[in-house]
């Protein structure tokens, strides 16, 4: 945090003096403008730092519960009892209902052409 704070603040400096010199400015009003420049960069590099930080931080929360959900997804695929094989039948399976008239979804009828 220290160091954000520090390097924006002389980013803000400098580039507030290379300016005011650039401009031909007294000396006195560059370097008033600089110590404005230096505040004002620091505090926004500091907010700046904050949510990139923040961002980072939940960033890692999120891939570690990533992380540890793969692995009980994975320890549970690995208790769990084999499946049984495509053509074999599981004596616990029983057999589908026979489907009646009135479940059965078909097309409904053509609409008739309006006669004019």
């Amino acid at each position: 945090m220290k160091f954000a704070f520090l390097i924006s603040g002389a980013i803000g400096f400098v580039l507030a003096a290379l300016a005011g010199f650039s401009a031909d400015r007294p000396v006195d009003l560059v370097l008033r403008d600089a110590a404005v420049a230096c505040l004002i960069t620091a505090l926004a590099g500091r907010w700046f730092w904050q949510v990139v930080d923040r961002a980072f931080s939940e960033t890692v929360v999120a891939r570690k519960a990533a992380a540890e959900a793969a692995a009980a997804a994975a320890e549970a695929a690995a208790s769990a009892p084999p499946a049984p094989a495509a053509g074999a039948k599981s004596p616990s399976a029983r057999p589908p209902a026979p489907a009646s008239k009135s479940t059965a979804t078909s097309s409904p009828p053509p609409a008739k052409a309006a006669s004019r």
